[in-house]
């Protein structure tokens, strides 16, 4: 644009004949068919017109006029006039004398009914806009500008998802959704799919996505969704996410986790199609989170127990109750899904012990276990494993029972056929479980009579060599003995057949064995488990309810009080007991009126106590 196209003298001469001249070129300059020449020459001839504006030569007014009626010439008039003002704009911008740039930012707030305004936001920098009023501020049009020619150009589009590509992903569902009973298997399945992907252009993860759902849907057909899953994907990283975004979708405040997606994660890790490390991030509440819950647990806990030790006067007593009423209220609320939980419950299920086990290590002691559905989740499984070596060698002559079907898992733990093959598996699951055999208690006798039937073919072995290897197996049962037997009792309420069935087996333990037990029992065990806390101190606060209340009158009765409260939590009971005899003369003949309603067990415990104070 440096020629000149518009001569001088028009410029001297506007008035009289310059304006006619120019007006005139425009009209014949538009005439023209359209061209590159054309466009090039009309913009030259604009330009000149501008310049001169610029370089104030020619005044606002009269150019803005001009232009007006040019723009009537062509449709694309304004478009051919905003390019003008983008070349003077960076032009001008770069100019140091100020006057020429407010000279053409005069020009252009001139012409703004010739030309739209949306034009101009395409075509002049933003600063120039701000000055004209056409935008508020140049920083935010522009952070809104990179903002949409990022997602015009740059931002990935997906297409062919579920709601748009429907004839596809409704044929694979179809497929997905069939009777499996025929003559189906998951290769014929998936030969549709990858057809169905390549005449449709379907998403192969979103595929996977829902070939999830439909197995999610149908979780009792393991044997066929399994070998579909692994034949299909090749990345388990892949397979991963999409369980992980799964879950976290039901991470809301009050979501719940369905346990359909809990058993279809426990059968993908139990073949090894993901790793558990892996998904294990995607769960919550973190492993700090269980931490503090399970701190929180024991201090409660123990302040409990200090609360029924303390000597309360009847106004703070009401006060106390309503507090704990409150307490009582918030509990009752729906706790937060755990989803570590939920996953850990589906693997004892289906006999995956191995990443059961593994989840339960990044816990607190007894903390998996101290819920319900994972206690007996676990109890169910161990019931299966010990069932051969149970028929053979622990059910009583005489008796009846059910068989029960082994699991048709291969990745299961394999059945105990004899005492030696319980080291593998069987005592490590009872130390995870712990105190909470107690919510089984036919597999807590099963253990016991187990113990039993061990102990009298330990002690009719002649063989030394024999004897010497059943060492280990005996000292394996003492640590279920104090670990898990004896604290699963002081959990279950005045079951006296247990207590029965217990001593049965402790009797054929030497006595210094079942004394160092029963010490274990009373002095260790009841610190170990929030609950066995609250136990001690609940068996405590009814010993002196009944002890305070104790007459010759009332033996019978209180006897049976006692006796009750002795079938769980001997030690404690007993220990309280002679601690107020020796205080009381008195109380001395009611108290052994009354211990007639005791077991054999507890004629034992009562025996190791009153030791020390024979000596």
């Amino acid at each position: 644009m440096a020629v000149s196209v518009l001569p001088a003298d028009w410029i001297k001469n506007w008035e009289k004949s310059g304006r006619n001249d120019f007006l005139q070129l425009c009209q014949d300059l538009a005439g023209k068919p359209s061209s590159e020449v054309f466009l090039k020459d009309l913009q030259s001839v604009l330009y000149e017109l501008c310049w001169h504006v610029v370089q104030g030569s020619l005044k606002v007014d009269v150019a803005a006029s001009l232009l007006a009626d040019v723009m009537e010439l062509r449709e694309d008039m304004p478009s051919i006039l905003a390019d003008v003002f983008c070349v003077l704009d960076i032009e001008t911008g770069s100019l140091e004398e100020k006057h020429k740039r407010d000279h053409f930012t005069q020009l252009v707030g001139a012409c703004l009914f010739c030309v739209p305004d949306a034009v101009l936001k395409e075509r002049l920098d933003p600063e120039t806009l701000e000055s004209l009023g056409l935008i508020k501020q140049s920083l935010q049009f522009n952070q809104k500008i990179v903002k949409i020619k990022t997602k015009l150009f740059y931002k990935q589009q997906k297409f062919n998802l579920l709601r748009e590509e429907n004839e596809g992903y409704a044929k694979l569902v179809t497929e997905l959704g069939q009777d499996l009973t025929g003559n189906v298997t998951s290769h014929l399945v998936l030969e549709s799919i990858k057809s169905l992907i390549g005449c449709f252009n379907l998403d192969p993860n979103r595929v996977l996505d829902i070939i999830l759902e439909v197995y999610e849907c149908r979780s009792d057909q393991d044997e066929f969704f399994i070998p579909l899953i692994k034949s299909y994907m090749c990345e388990h990283q892949t397979l991963c996410h999409i369980l992980g975004f799964k879950f976290k979708f039901h991470q809301e405040p009050n979501g719940e986790t369905p346990s359909s997606l809990y058993h279809v994660a426990a059968a993908l890790l139990q073949h090894n199609l993901i790793a558990l490390e892996d998904l294990y991030v995607h769960l919550l509440p973190l492993d700090s989170t269980i931490v503090e819950e399970h701190k929180r647990e024991i201090l409660e806990a123990k302040q409990i127990a200090r609360k029924l030790t303390m000597v309360v006067v009847p106004s703070e007593k009401s006060d106390d109750k309503e507090k704990d009423k409150e307490k009582e209220e918030e509990k009752s609320e729906k706790p937060p899904d755990n989803q570590k939980l939920g996953l850990l419950e589906a693997l004892l299920r289906i006999g995956d012990w191995q990443h059961a086990q593994s989840i339960m290590e990044q816990m607190p002691a007894y903390y998996a276990t101290s819920h319900k559905a994972i206690a007996i989740a676990l109890c169910q499984l161990l019931h299966l494993i010990v069932e051969p070596v149970y028929r053979r060698a622990g059910v009583p002559k005489g008796a009846k029972g059910s068989l029960l079907k082994p699991l048709w898992s291969r990745q299961a733990p394999p059945q105990v056929e004899t005492f030696e093959d319980l080291s593998k598996d069987v005592f490590t699951m009872l130390g995870y479980l712990g105190p909470h055999l107690s919510h089984d208690p036919i597999l807590f006798a099963k253990i016991v009579r187990l113990g039993k039937s061990f102990m009298k073919e330990y002690q009719s072995e002649s063989k030394q060599d024999a004897k010497d290897k059943m060492d280990s197996l005996l000292s394996c049962f003492l640590s279920v003995a104090d670990q898990v037997l004896l604290p699963s009792l002081t959990l279950m309420e005045c079951n006296a057949c247990m207590s029965e069935e217990l001593w049965g087996f402790f009797k054929l333990f030497p006595y210094q064995y079942r004394y160092r037990l029963y010490g274990q029992w009373k002095n260790e065990t009841y610190s170990n488990h929030p609950l066995l806390v609250k136990v001690k101190a609940q068996t405590v606060d009814r010993a002196k309810y009944i002890m305070k209340r104790l007459t010759k009158e009332n033996v019978k009765p209180s006897g049976r009080q006692i006796g009750k409260l002795s079938h769980s939590n001997p030690t404690i009971l007993f220990d309280y007991i002679l601690s107020q005899i020796q205080w009381y003369d008195n109380l001395i003949t009611p108290v052994v009126d009354s211990l007639k309603y005791l077991t054999s067990l507890n004629y034992d415990v009562l025996a190791c106590i009153l030791f020390p104070l024979s000596c």
